[in-house]
């Protein structure tokens, strides 16, 4: 959900500015599921094409009016950028089809799921690819979603494909994402621009078949996938100049925000079943993200006091 290649500020501090951008995002992507379920009787594969298409647009004005679009040009002049660019595209369209689908099909719980899970998946895939070396606190959280996840696949017969789903793809999406030396406004309109030509090839190929929803239902679906753009780019752009001026702590906790929303609409709002099972995956998950949250403050407050002067200086 999150965009992964976000800069952090020049200071170790936190902006008013770049916690209500922030804020904002996170709460639009919180409920996104509202919107997802207005779309749910479209297939997911055209809400994902229509979700590409119309985000070229309006993040190419965000560009122009940043002046920022020398660096796309010079993107699509190099094959190497193009061919990372590719996989992440690729990587993110996987991603939003899991996520359209699943809230359509009344599995938003495990959308919520697959998001808590995913910063512990990132440090496993650090350790794993990297060969960064987690601390107890983050093995730990780590082992707590792995049996969550273990609880969860005895109780259903199967693993929970949505939520290992979400996060692996996400979780590989921000990987690669660091590997591509452009800012996060100028990836995400790279990404979906090099999308954008297999996704209204589809489009176009549903409604000349007349199995689209683009005008060959009524004007409430036309509407409905117009602001599919408004939906995925809004809460992107507005992230990427949020974080920027938010220190990485702060925005370890509030990437919390949208599944703890995502989860509270799925339970109470579309009323999907929460039976035990779920019950004890989700108390593995918390008592895995407070471990490890609480282990990321304690280290950010101990970098903090360490590059404060000492008296004598």
């Amino acid at each position: 959900m999150a965009e992964p290649n976000a800069k952090l500020p020049a200071e170790n501090t936190d902006s008013a500015r770049g916690f209500a951008f922030a804020l904002a995002a996170y709460l639009l992507w919180g409920f996104l599921p509202f919107f997802m379920k207005a779309v749910a009787h479209i297939p997911a594969a055209e809400v994902v094409a229509h979700r590409i298409v119309w985000s070229v647009p309006l993040a190419g004005l965000v560009l122009l009016w940043l002046g920022r679009t020398h660096e796309i040009k010079a993107a699509l002049r190099s094959p190497r950028m193009l061919k990372m660019a590719t996989l992440t595209a690729a990587l993110i369209t996987v991603n939003w089809g899991i996520y359209v689908w699943a809230i359509g099909a009344g599995r938003a719980i495990e959308t919520a799921l697959g998001y808590y899970i995913n910063p512990l998946f990132s440090i496993f895939l650090g350790a794993l690819l990297l060969k960064e070396r987690p601390n107890p606190a983050q093995m730990a959280a780590i082992a707590l979603a792995a049996l969550a996840v273990a609880v969860l696949a005895f109780d259903a017969g199967g693993l929970p494909w949505v939520s290992i789903g979400l996060c692996f793809s996400w979780g590989f999406y921000a990987f690669f994402r660091k590997t591509l030396p452009i800012g996060p406004n100028q990836g995400f309109f790279l990404e979906v621009l090099l999308l954008s030509v297999p996704a209204a090839g589809y489009i176009v190929w549903l409604e000349a078949t007349g199995q689209g929803h683009f005008g060959d239902t009524n004007m409430t679906d036309v509407l409905l996938l117009l602001s599919c753009g408004l939906v995925t780019a809004v809460p992107l752009m507005i992230y990427a100049n949020g974080a920027k001026l938010l220190r990485l702590s702060t925005i370890g906790i509030m990437q919390y925000i949208a599944p703890t929303m995502i989860f509270v609409i799925a339970v109470f709002v579309f009323h999907e079943p929460f039976g035990m099972a779920k019950l004890i995956a989700f108390a593995l998950i918390w008592a895995a993200l407070f471990i490890y949250s609480g282990a990321m403050l304690a280290e950010s407050r101990a970098r903090r006091a360490a590059a404060q002067p000492s008296p004598a200086e």
